[in-house]
């Protein structure tokens, strides 16, 4: 048994799916019995009064039928109950219980049993008063210094004090700037009432000043108050604490001196008396009750503290002394003499567990038995570990060190893209021009093997793709629960995507809370992004893509793109992106070559990339497992570094317009001061034209702010399409040069760093830094290039030329027949001539050229990509129908 645990000494559950608050539990002789000892009141906000008196037969035992001394349903919820002496004439204890709309005092009193059925207890109504205002909490006390009586104070809901004398209601006051009500107690030492406002500042009223203030029912002032009447209702003093408080206690030691406790949220607080600090003490856990309850030493206090850790820790001032673990988050905690027993610890959770418990440890009566002596025989022992040592070294072969079974069989994701468009179109009102937007619908089914916990599935889509909706959230109580969910993706801009693939993220938590993150991609239909188009045998951009086997009509590899006649459609074939972009695709008679063209650099990639998975998944369906494609064209680097001066560009018209926008802001904040100024001055003066000026510079602003949201509206196009030409220039590499897989992904990853470009993290100086980081690597010419090392920090260049430079000397050094890998310390081999002719170029020669020389000699054995002849084999538009 643990020793940091607070013992159960009795303890029950209250009702079925009741609630309880901090108001809802007293202990008190509240029977008048004299004998000292408490009983427990708890009342509830479904209207049940319950009074406990404990008798267990032994620790820990649970409620008895005759610890229950009366059960009672009130009309109306329990908001607080308290003991005192509410009924004038007598000195005896009575129940005042608050409900939202009412104050009822009672009287309990018991009857002694003359049979086996015991005493039997009752409540009386002395008294009750109905409340024009709606109650928050109440406090009592000797207000005033009256003696041998208590008076009542009620806080309502829009921060009213209403303060009745027992059975008569004396005054009510408005609390200055009160907006939303906290928690009250009295001070009978300096006869105040102290509160934390919603400002998050306690406050002290003296109740004098609230007796001789204007009443409630009069809120504006009158002209004897602006005259200075002393009717106002003034406070005594106040503190900012900076944060909400959840309840605040008196404690006085003596006649000289008190403390004012308030706990926070984050922070627990002790005052003097007149409000200054005495001290405060930083939380670790989030707290949920407090009890200041006694002083064990002179001029220290010993405190409860109750937290949503199910922890009730005891502090001595702010020196933490013991902890208890309790099996509820307490809401309210009492200290109270039970049965002969003093200090037991009551405290009741918001379900109703309601426990008396102590502190201390338990006497462990258990001994552990004298282990028999033997003696131990070496020799199977040594067997024993040379076969468990077999066994693990055959685990560690056959599944690895980490097995991952487990972990993917927690749960399952698959995607399911529907064939076909949506009949009815998901796009909410969306157009590209003058073409209607369709959208596709996509399944995600999950399937899980054990129950899990906060499981959230993510969708992502590369803009100007939109979802119907990205966010989803499971609960999977029991194991083998299937759930599936869908959604639509649509077109939301006039450009294409990067990349039509989407992908489904679920991250949850295992049974042991471990978290785990699986993910599923999926393939959206080309035709969700373009429509069939007219053929065009002119075009800026063109790009041919050799194969190794036969060629194949366009209309197998693309049926739902056919526009015209079928035989027209076998060797030539268009395609419109929504927005208006052609593209056209021409496949060769004879030769096994295919010709895309556009008049856009960017617009190639996708139906370039479509192209390879169609006739991919053609021949493999053929049976064909050595299909290859190859590129042999010249890299087009100077479209692609047009594209990446058009986005810096941007990214420092940016700059330049947030800078400016930023100056205007300054200016009209200036010149608004300046006219406040001349507006409040008591003598008129002429404004010299400052509200012309401001009104001049209220429309600069207004300008600069639509030119700043109209460049990142063409930053994050431009970003779209340099994504879009950086995927088809690494295919072009890697056909080129006939990468692997995981060389292409190293290039991907270098050049495809952000999925978002910003102004403080751009495109620009990621990409300069990691292709640095690949020729200062694995493409290296020395070790002298392998120990220089990068900057640590990235900044905006102040140009493109560096970064140019940089990606041309990587194609050049691919050319010469360096390969690429993670290993720092694989350098590139001796220089090779390019088998299309590239001859080695000198790296001294590449520091001095520029780079659009670079790219243009480099690879002078070829012509412009815009300038390429047509292939003679590839039939042109005059000659489709020969």
């Amino acid at each position: 048994m643990s020793l940091f645990k607070a013992r159960d000494w009795w303890s029950t559950v209250l009702g079925e799916k009741e609630e309880f608050d901090q108001g809802c539990l007293c202990l008190a002789d509240v029977d008048n019995s004299g004998n000292g000892q408490d009983k427990i009141i708890v009342g509830s906000y479904m209207g049940y009064l319950r009074i406990f008196n404990p008798h267990p037969v032994k620790t820990g035992d649970g409620a008895q039928a005759e610890d229950l001394l009366l059960e009672v349903q009130l009309r109306d919820p329990i908001l607080q109950v308290e003991v005192g002496q509410f009924v004038s004439g007598t000195e005896m204890l009575h129940l005042a219980v608050l409900h939202s709309r009412k104050l009822c005092v009672y009287s309990v009193s018991g009857t002694l049993g003359n049979v086996e059925h015991g005493n039997q207890y009752q409540i009386k109504l002395m008294y009750e008063h109905n409340l024009q205002r709606t109650a928050c909490n109440m406090t009592y006390g000797s207000f005033g210094g009256v003696k041998g009586r208590d008076l009542i104070c009620i806080q309502s809901m829009d921060g009213m004090l209403m303060v009745f004398e027992q059975e008569s209601y004396a005054f009510g006051r408005f609390l200055p700037g009160s907006l939303l009500p906290g928690p009250l107690a009295y001070s009978s030492r300096t006869d105040s009432f102290i509160t934390v406002s919603s400002c998050r500042q306690v406050e002290s009223y003296k109740y004098q000043v609230l007796a001789f203030a204007t009443d409630a029912d009069k809120r504006q002032e009158t002209e004897q108050q602006k005259l200075g009447s002393g009717k106002r209702l003034v406070v005594d003093w106040t503190l900012n604490i900076g944060e909400q408080a959840l309840d605040i206690c008196i404690m006085s030691f003596n006649q000289s001196a008190s403390s004012v406790f308030v706990l926070g949220e984050r922070n627990f607080f002790c005052l003097k008396d007149n409000g200054q600090i005495q001290f405060m003490k930083k939380l670790d856990c989030s707290p949920s009750c407090f009890l200041p309850y006694c002083s064990v030493s002179e001029g220290t206090v010993n405190t409860l503290i109750g937290n949503h850790n199910s922890l009730l820790h005891v502090y001595q001032d702010v020196t933490l002394k013991w902890a208890s673990q309790l099996p509820h988050v307490p809401v309210a905690v009492r200290v109270g003499s039970l049965r002969d027993l003093k200090g037991v610890i009551v405290t009741l959770s918001e379900d109703g567990h309601l426990q008396c418990s102590y502190l201390g440890t338990d006497p462990s009566l258990f001994q552990a038995p004298k282990v028999e002596s033997r003696e131990l025989n070496y020799d199977a022992l040594d067997a024993e570990l040379k076969e468990l040592q077999k066994i693990i070294k055959d685990v560690n072969k056959s599944q690895g060190v980490w097995p991952m079974t487990e972990r993917e069989d927690d749960l399952k994701i698959s995607a399911m893209v529907s064939p076909n468009l949506d009949s009815v179109s998901q796009a909410p009102d969306v157009e590209v021009g003058t073409d209607h937007v369709p959208s596709v619908t996509v399944k995600v089914t999950l399937q899980n093997r054990v129950a899990l916990q906060k499981t959230k599935l993510s969708v992502y889509v590369q803009p100007p793709l939109v979802l119907s909706r990205d966010q989803f959230t499971f609960e999977f109580t029991a194991p083998e629960m299937t759930r599936t969910v869908a959604f639509s993706v649509f077109l939301k801009g006039s450009y294409a995507p990067p990349e039509l693939e989407g992908n489904a993220v679920v991250s949850y938590a295992r049974p042991t809370g471990i978290p785990r993150v699986i993910q599923c991609k999926f393939r959206l239909p080309l035709k969700l992004v373009c429509l069939p188009g007219q053929p065009s045998k002119i075009a800026s951009h063109k790009l041919t893509i050799d194969t190794n086997k036969p060629p194949v009509s366009l209309l197998s590899l693309f049926p739902g793109f056919a526009n015209q006649s079928e035989e027209e459609q076998v060797n030539v074939m268009g395609f419109r992106f929504l927005g208006g972009s052609q593209v056209t695709l021409l496949a060769s008679k004879t030769s096994q070559r295919y010709r895309i063209q556009s008049e856009q650099f960017e617009d190639l990639w996708l139906i370039t990339n479509e192209l390879i998975l169609r006739l991919r998944e053609y021949f493999e369906k053929q049976g064909s497992k050595d299909f290859a494609c190859s590129f042999s064209g010249s890299m087009p680097l100077q479209e692609y570094f047009a594209l990446i001066d058009h986005h810096f560009e941007l990214r420092k018209n940016g700059e330049k317009l947030e800078e400016l926008l930023s100056e205007r802001a300054v200016q009209f904040r200036a010149i608004q001061r300046r006219l406040l100024t001349r507006f409040k001055d008591k003598t008129p003066a002429p404004l010299q034209h400052l509200d012309t000026l401001l009104d001049g510079t209220h429309q600069q602003v207004m300008a600069l702010a639509d030119a700043v949201e109209e460049n990142q509206a063409s930053l994050l196009q431009a970003f779209s399409r340099l994504r879009s030409a950086t995927h088809l220039l690494l295919l072009l590499v890697g056909l080129w040069q006939k990468l692997s897989a995981d060389q292409v992904a190293i290039l991907e990853a270098a050049f495809l760093p952000l999925q978002h470009d910003t102004q403080e993290l751009g495109w620009e100086e990621t990409v300069d830094a990691a292709v640095s980081h690949l020729l200062k690597t694995c493409l290296s010419k020395s070790s002298k290039e392998q120990a220089l090392s990068l900057g640590s920090q990235l900044s905006k260049p102040r140009d493109t030329s560096r970064l140019k430079k940089h990606i041309t000397l990587l194609c050049d050094r691919l050319a010469k027949g360096g390969r690429l890998c993670l290993s720092t310390d694989a350098a590139a081999p001796p220089a090779m001539v390019m088998p299309g002719g590239c001859a080695p170029i000198p790296e001294s020669d590449l520091e001095e050229r520029s780079p659009e020389q670079d790219s243009t000699e480099l690879f002078s054995g070829h012509k412009h990509p815009s300038a390429e002849p047509p292939v003679p084999e590839v039939a042109s538009l005059q000659g489709v129908s020969e």
